[in-house]
């Protein structure tokens, strides 16, 4: 793998966010320290549509089977494996296909397609030459046809090359769950270890997953959290599934879980100061969540704003569930929080398109 310049950039469905790349200290367990933020969110004005920015990912549809929200620029999302072992998305500006299905499956191969582009630190997940025979979606299910060599992979990335089919296609609109096939034959469970694949997997099955011990499955629930993952001076957002025991609230448990922030043995790192708590319960109405923190969820601009890190972990973990499309952030009941920039929050912030996105 050639090691390149590169920065990780944060795409927000908003803006481009900037990952910073220098003087980030970030912490290995939740303190009163912070990591120096992102340097740039930028906000759509009322009335500004993506394709005034070149980013309407409605554009064009590439081909009979092509997902929905395939783009001209084709800037598409693969899941890679980090150092950590954990699966990651990053977002590539991949060639202008007829079947951005396919294509962005083949960027997953070993020293294929994507080996001149992956971030140092990632690895692909499918073995090398193995070949992607056809990517056929139909009601919203990708069925992904393999050449033998994707057998070949290690037992220890069975669940990873899972979770990074199931999220790397599911990114798409038209996309809910992938089916897998070798040389046209339907698989129900995994060639090397036999996990269970059924008819389908999807997004439900969960992405880097913490079991936190729980065995009581009919006495829990599964929230994906987003924490910080770092490559020396470089970070990224990773998604991580947890079981938590209970039927709570799914917004409340949610944030609960940010709040617990990372497991020490995962590597990975947060921004939230371990002294931030909910003030009153979330309120969640026709898909908007408002959160009433205490100040301690500020920790910007000597603590009168609230970090690009932390409002990202926090829109991005609560629009996996299903029906919030956007979160609104108050401090002790006021609704005027800033930004790093300085600018006020007065409106919800919608979910990113693509997360980590990757430039040499």
């Amino acid at each position: 793998m050639r090691k390149k310049q590169r920065r990780i950039v944060f795409i927000s469905l908003l803006t481009g966010l900037l990952i910073g790349t220098s003087g980030c200290g970030l912490l290995t367990e939740k303190t009163n320290n912070e990591i120096d933020p992102p340097q740039e969110v930028n906000y759509l004005e009322d009335g500004e549509s993506l394709d005034e920015n070149g980013e309407d990912k409605d554009a064009m549809a590439h081909g009979k089977d092509a997902p929905a929200g395939a783009t001209d620029a084709q800037q598409l999302q693969v899941y890679l494996i980090d150092e950590n072992g954990l699966v990651v998305p990053q977002t590539m500006n991949l060639p202008l296909s007829q079947e951005p299905a396919k294509e962005v499956v083949e960027h997953l191969v070993k020293d294929g397609k994507v080996s001149n582009m992956i971030p140092n630190g990632m690895r692909a997940v499918l073995p090398a030459g193995t070949e992607v025979l056809d990517v056929n979606i139909d009601q919203g299910i990708a069925v992904v046809d393999f050449s033998e060599e994707f057998k070949e992979y290690a037992p220890e990335d069975e669940q990873k090359i899972l979770q990074s089919l199931t999220y790397t296609l599911t990114q798409f609109d038209n996309v809910s769950a992938v089916k897998i096939r070798i040389n046209g034959i339907d698989q129900k469970v995994m060639p090397v270890n036999q996990t269970p694949i059924g008819d389908s997997v999807s997004r439900s099955d969960g992405i880097n997953i913490e079991t936190n011990g729980v065995v009581d499955v009919t006495g829990s629930q599964t929230v994906t959290v987003y924490f910080i993952g770092q490559n020396g001076k470089e970070y990224y957002y990773v998604p991580v599934t947890r079981v938590v025991s209970g039927k709570d609230n799914l917004v409340k448990t949610t944030v609960d879980e940010l709040l617990n922030g990372p497991a020490l043995q995962s590597g990975l790192l947060t921004d939230f100061r371990n002294t931030v708590e909910l003030v009153s319960a979330p309120v969640e109405e026709d898909g908007v969540v408002t959160l009433n923190f205490n100040e301690a969820i500020l920790s910007e601009q000597s603590n009168t704003a609230i970090s690009d890190a932390v409002l990202n972990s926090l829109v991005l973990s609560l629009t996996e569930i299903a029906g919030v499309d956007k979160v609104l952030v108050k401090v002790d009941g006021k609704s005027e929080v800033m930004n790093e920039e300085g600018k006020k929050l007065t409106e919800p912030v919608s979910r990113p398109v693509n997360v980590n996105k990757v430039e040499f």
